[in-house]
């Protein structure tokens, strides 16, 4: 498939949706004002907690018990970008990658389970949240018509999902080429921007997990390929993907003449080395797919790829969207049918109650 052909589906996908810029940034009359996410235990850097396995929520998912990281800042500065039904803002900041050298918006919501005192002492599973189309100079999942954050609320309340902190970061740097999420020669680091310097934003202002079990990504289309492809070439950062309508091929036009680190970042070549390890705790992946039944030039290629590489510790879950089409809107339903709940009877979830102080 050719990167012209995807730029056309994914922007069609998106007036479908009437995702422009104006509709996505919804309404709110707070819009622009500080946002906080602080809470008491935010002024406390470099502390952890480690949990007494057996905690709500599932306690230890590894091999391990879990440890809460707090903040270790820099604080960032948030301002409002919208508000979800129950009341919880959506924030939006500028962050200058350390690693990358990219600078880029990312948006950030926190549920309130995150603001419980119960919870004052437990981390908070991680969503790495990607749009398809070119993912710049917004990411359509900040927007509250698509229901992600108020989906994602409702859902934890019902017990189907974790309370997932939603970072939404751009996608490319621009809005010219595809850049595949990753570090292709000569260009803007996206790789290292989305897989190091996100996540280490994250962790400098929220109550995170140091493991692996307490991050994902999800995405859809271009996105879904970008999720798919960050947790097969960092399985030791993240522990599984929601992948929706994925393109399954690094074929950004940037990358000719560099054919060496295209093949480092294609998704087949990295799931085929993943499958070949011993099928152990520590190594399982989890690979949610999700098609809606009218993507039917893409269903033959994604189905071909569950089947071809899920082995050994390569676990997938293919959610099939009764009359859903190349677009968000199926593809929370689909979360809703099922993949949600897949993904995250896999991760960790917040602990209630207090935390012991880790050995020295």
């Amino acid at each position: 498939m050719t990167r012209p052909r995807r730029l056309h589906r994914s922007l069609a996908a998106a007036l479908a949706l009437g995702t422009t810029l104006a509709a996505v940034a919804g309404c709110s009359s707070d819009k622009g004002d500080p946002v906080s996410f602080d809470t008491p235990h935010n002024g406390k850097p470099q502390q952890a907690a480690v949990h007494t396995p057996g905690g709500k929520n599932g306690g230890t998912k590894g091999n391990h018990a879990p440890v809460t990281v707090f903040p270790t800042g820099p604080r960032a500065e948030f301002t409002d970008a919208n508000t979800v039904e129950d009341g919880t803002k959506i924030g939006v900041t500028e962050l200058q990658g350390a690693k990358s050298g990219f600078t880029g918006k990312v948006w950030v919501w926190a549920p309130k389970q995150y603001f419980d005192p119960k919870y004052a002492n437990s981390g908070f599973p991680v969503l790495i949240s990607l749009p398809g189309g070119v993912g710049y100079p917004t990411n359509y999942w900040m927007g509250t018509d698509l229901k992600l954050q108020s989906s994602i609320a409702r859902w934890s309340e019902e017990g189907k999902s974790l309370p997932f902190i939603v970072v939404m970061p751009v996608l490319n740097p621009d809005d010219k080429h595809y850049y595949d999420g990753s570090d292709i020669p000569d260009q803007p680091r996206m790789g290292t921007w989305l897989t190091e310097d996100v996540p280490d934003f994250v962790r400098a202002n929220f109550r995170t997990f140091k493991s692996r079990d307490g991050w994902a990504f999800m995405g859809s289309s271009s996105g879904g390929f970008v999720g798919l492809k960050s947790v097969l070439q960092k399985p030791d950062k993240f522990k599984g993907v929601i992948a929706s309508g994925p393109d399954l091929v690094p074929d950004s036009p940037l990358w000719q003449g560099h054919e060496r680190e295209r093949r480092a970042n294609d998704p087949g070549r990295l799931a085929a080395a993943l499958g070949r390890k011993p099928d152990t705790k520590d190594n399982e992946l989890f690979l949610a797919f999700q098609l809606g039944t009218k993507e039917t030039r893409l269903s033959p290629k994604v189905r071909a790829f569950i089947k071809q590489y899920t082995k050994g510790p390569i676990k997938s879950h293919l959610e099939i969207i009764q009359n859903g089409g190349h677009n968000a809107l199926s593809y929370i339903r689909g979360m809703d049918e099922g993949s949600i709940a897949w993904l995250s009877r896999q991760m960790q979830g917040p602990i209630a109650g207090p935390a012991t102080a880790p050995s020295s």
